[in-house]
């Protein structure tokens, strides 16, 4: 199988693209494309309910406030719909990309500090997917992620703004930590 004209790992789940090797145009060490059916099902009745409630609002009363509240829930989860389906994971020898859809963040190798396994409680777990900005520990994360994978947290050395952590859902946890131990100067740790 193909992707962008690499070859590509596909393992079991059909809907992951993993890469994996030395891409000398780019420095690429890894890929990882993460979709989840949960999500696109939640967003998807989540842009329904409120199509629904608009039609049947135009039927019935023409445009009123709840109208407009129903178009506005209607557009943006259609925009989640389309925007949240695929978190692409790219390691490079000198940065960390995550792309969920028109929303990039890179984080260059010489600013992570530490980098593990996320180990939040679960309802803070629980609050959705997508990108969300939290507090947790006294310290701003933000977070691109779904909710049944596990997610990787970087701790940056220089805050990028007021965001001091990163982390991100991965079906390869293992991997990606391994890989970005390779990447990562020796001054960092687990």
């Amino acid at each position: 199988m193909t992707f962008w004209g690499r070859k590509v790992i596909a393992p079991e789940m059909s809907r992951m693209q993993t890469k994996i090797g030395s891409d000398h145009t780019n420095n690429q060490i890894y890929i990882e494309r993460v979709s989840s059916n949960r999500t696109e099902a939640l967003f998807l009745a989540l842009m329904v309910i409120p199509l629904l409630l608009l039609l049947w609002r135009v039927n019935s009363v023409r445009w009123d406030f709840f109208t407009a509240v129903f178009l506005f829930f209607f557009i943006l989860f259609f925009f989640y719909s389309l925007n949240y389906r695929i978190l692409v994971i790219e390691l490079t020898s000198k940065s960390l990309k995550l792309k969920f859809g028109i929303f990039t963040w890179t984080v260059p190798m010489d600013n992570i500090e530490e980098y593990h396994l996320d180990e939040i409680p679960l309802f803070m777990r629980m609050g959705g997917a997508g990108i969300h900005f939290i507090m947790i520990r006294q310290r701003y994360r933000a977070s691109f992620y779904f909710l049944e994978y596990p997610r990787i947290v970087i701790s940056f050395k220089k805050k990028i703004g007021p965001v001091r952590d990163l982390s991100f859902s991965t079906r390869k946890p293992d991997e990606v930590l391994r890989h970005i131990q390779d990447l990562v100067p020796a001054n960092a740790s687990t």
